[in-house]
């Protein structure tokens, strides 16, 4: 591409800032926003209508024939360390500092791929003693910055005669000025708002006043001092800024806990009700409660929790409160809702009155309070949800925890410690400093956002299947988990489990799939690759485990991005000049993990139920059989022992399906058998 244009006569420069006219292997103008963004072109996007107003005058006519073609411009050039970094032109607009693809991305993939996704640029500042040349002058656009598609290259080649470029105009943006000296406009510490700024721990004031007295204090004070070293003193004061700027934001707030409130001055909250509607409710009989309840079955694995319920409305006004509770870093807030909306949803029947609430396991007086809030309510709607809704922090806050590889915690980190507020501050002021996951993930919002059918997950699983067979042999099994096994019509991600009979089979399995998988071009990002449970021998996890944060899934897993390679229905525009055809198909989250044989049936289990179904599997196994149960196997706390609950150990009892590996998981828990519509617990 870039001998073609400089062949035509157009002047390149590989800084961007120095560019009126931007090509890109780009169709969205919130993409090209993303790229200048990247670039530091701060501009201000200029709305569809108002491009009627606009003067677009068309690009000149390419190079005549015979006239002499200015110097080719080179690219500054890498070395080694052992060499110096020169420069075989002396002129500063020829430099290239595009980074480069990594392996496994495919290579019109974005921000950090290779040549065909990164912006090349048109210089505007050498095309004035070229009128017959490709440009873009500044003082023909002087405030303006225009991206087009890569197709008005290849159809001025193809054709022969350069295109109106109106037909092609992906984004223009109004150029703002730029601080040189402060290339990240940041706030200051004394421009940032109250909330960012943390007060001294009151425990801390004490100390230094001499007011702390007693052995019980002086060595809380002592040790309060070891865990502020050096080493950990500015990670702590980070995280008790964030922490104290969200609960000065969220204090006394309706959905909020109300447990850091002082408990001798916050009122109960009662059940307001009129004479009739006691009596009414008095009058009204409790339909014939179900087994669970009234032998008080506490986890939700010991009952039946279907797709949809009757209470559907109601626990949605729930689960806008726990995400609530979530990014506020209510920790016990998300739990106690959790199993409130995990018990009303297993409740076959439609909740007539708050006493039907109390009634259920894990559901108190709050639960019973808000229920009768919504059900008085006009509009069927509760105050705390209408508050979250209309809060400005949660907004942000919502916003940034949807970008695939940000959790509630960096969340909040990107909004109270850094200060950023929609996903452009993140592009402008933090992309280096992202994770690789979070790049994808901010470079593919909407896609990931898109829900994926049943079908597509079905062709998904088939297509890994396929390969790990050719890889392997036909004895290969795939499993779809998640969402999808427990009937639901669209996914958020695809989770597929892949086993083999043969214990060698599964070890390092992964790893070959995903890279066949890459040669195809299915996947384009592989984000992480673990083979945690090939580097302990496909064993169990240990009870005893030195691994700190293990979690529920221990297994060999690959969280990769997925592109359908089929084109149909899609606009399939060829390159001109051999490069690949345009994809436009959705990216999607894809997890990949490989199980051995013999445990199998915990890994199905495990990923098909819902979180809190999961949860209560792993709760009921510590307190009722004191087993510690996971993904990769169950065993016994007291000694570590495996505990084949599968029959793996004799060929004789050795399960021949995954189906019957799993039902034998609960009858070993004593726990009836769930079929996976029945554990969608959310």
């Amino acid at each position: 591409m870039e001998h073609q244009l400089t062949e035509s006569g157009a002047a390149l420069t590989y800084d961007i800032c120095e560019a009126r006219l931007v090509l890109g292997n780009i169709s969205k103008p919130r993409r090209a926003r993303f790229e200048l963004q990247a670039g530091r072109v701060r501009c201000k996007d200029i709305h569809p209508a108002d491009l009627a107003t606009l003067k677009l005058k068309p690009l000149c006519s390419m190079k005549q024939a015979g006239e002499k073609l200015p110097a080719r411009k080179r690219r500054k050039v890498q070395v080694t360390d052992s060499q110096s970094t020169t420069d075989e032109s002396n002129d500063p607009e020829a430099q290239d500092n595009s980074p480069p693809a990594s392996e496994t991305e495919a290579e019109d993939d974005g921000v950090q791929a290779s040549q065909s996704s990164v912006l090349t640029a048109l210089s505007s500042q050498s095309a004035k003693s070229r009128p017959n040349s490709v440009s873009c002058r500044k003082e023909e656009y002087p405030d303006l910055i225009k991206v087009i598609n890569l197709d008005w290259l290849r159809d001025s080649l193809r054709l022969g005669e350069v295109q109106d470029i109106r037909s092609y105009l992906i984004y223009v943006g109004q150029l703002l000025p730029i601080d040189k000296e402060s290339p990240s406009p940041r706030p200051s510490e004394e421009t940032v708002p109250q909330r960012m700024v943390g007060p001294e721990s009151q425990e801390k004031t004490n100390r230094e006043l001499g007011q702390t007295t007693g052995i019980l204090a002086r060595a809380k004070a002592e040790s309060a001092e070891k865990v502020n070293s050096k080493a950990h003193a500015p990670l702590a004061a980070k995280r008790d800024r964030i922490a104290n700027a969200a609960k000065r934001d969220f204090a006394n707030r309706s959905f909020t806990s109300t447990t850091s409130r002082n408990p001798l001055t916050q009122r109960p909250h009662l059940l307001h009700q009129s004479t009739s509607e006691y009596e009414e409710s008095a009058s009204q009989h409790l339909p014939p409660l179900p087994e669970w309840i009234t032998q008080k079955q506490i986890y939700a694995c010991q009952r039946a929790t279907p797709l949809t319920s009757l209470n559907d409305t109601f626990i949605a006004q729930l689960k806008e409160i726990k995400l609530a509770r979530l990014l506020t870093n209510d920790d016990i807030g998300v739990r106690a809702y959790s199993t409130s909306i995990a018990s009303l949803a297993a409740y076959p029947f439609r909740v007539q009155s708050s006493n039907e609430i109390l009634a259920l396991p894990g559901c108190d007086q709050k639960i019973a309070h808000l229920f009768h809030e919504w059900q008085t309510s006009p509009d069927h709607r509760i105050q705390a949800v209408k508050d979250i809704e209309n809060d400005p922090a949660l907004k942000v806050l919502a916003l940034f925890y949807d970008i695939w590889g940000v959790g509630a915690t960096t969340a909040r980190e990107f909004y109270y410690d850094k200060n950023w507020h929609d996903l452009d501050d993140i592009v402008e002021f933090g992309w280096n400093i992202l994770s690789r996951v979070q790049q994808i993930g901010i470079k593919y919002y909407d896609d990931f956002l898109l829900k994926i059918p049943r079908a597509e997950v079905e062709a998904i699983a088939g297509i890994v299947e396929r390969h790990a067979r050719n890889l392997i042999d036909d004895g290969i099994v795939c499993v779809i988990v998640g969402g999808y096994r427990r009937g639901k019509a669209e996914s958020g991600d695809v989770d597929l489990i892949l086993s083999h009979p043969k214990q060698s089979a599964t070890a390092g399995l992964v790893d070959q799939v995903v890279q066949s998988l890459e040669k195809e071009g299915w996947v384009t990002h592989t984000l992480t690759l673990n083979l945690t449970n090939t580097k302990r021998g496909q064993e169990t996890l240990p009870y005893a485990t030195s691994t700190k944060g293990a979690g529920f899934d221990t297994l060999d897993k690959a969280l990769v991005v997925w592109q359908d390679q089929a084109f149909s229905g899609q606009r399939i525009v060829q390159d001109a000049l051999g490069g690949k055809l345009k994809n436009l198909n959705p990216h999607r989250r894809v997890d990949i993990i490989v199980s051995p044989w013999r445990t199998i049936g915990c890994a199905v289990a495990g990923w098909t139920s819902g979180t809190t179904f999961q949860r209560d599997l792993r709760r009921y196994a510590k307190k009722v059989k004191g087993w510690k149960f996971d993904s990769s196997g169950i065993r016994e706390r007291g000694s570590g022992k495996w505990i084949d609950v599968e029959g793996w150990l004799d060929p004789e009892t050795r399960c021949t399906n995954w189906e019957e590996a799993e039902r034998r998981v609960f009858e070993s828990l004593g726990l009836e058998y769930r079929e996976p519509q029945d554990r969608c617990t959310g």
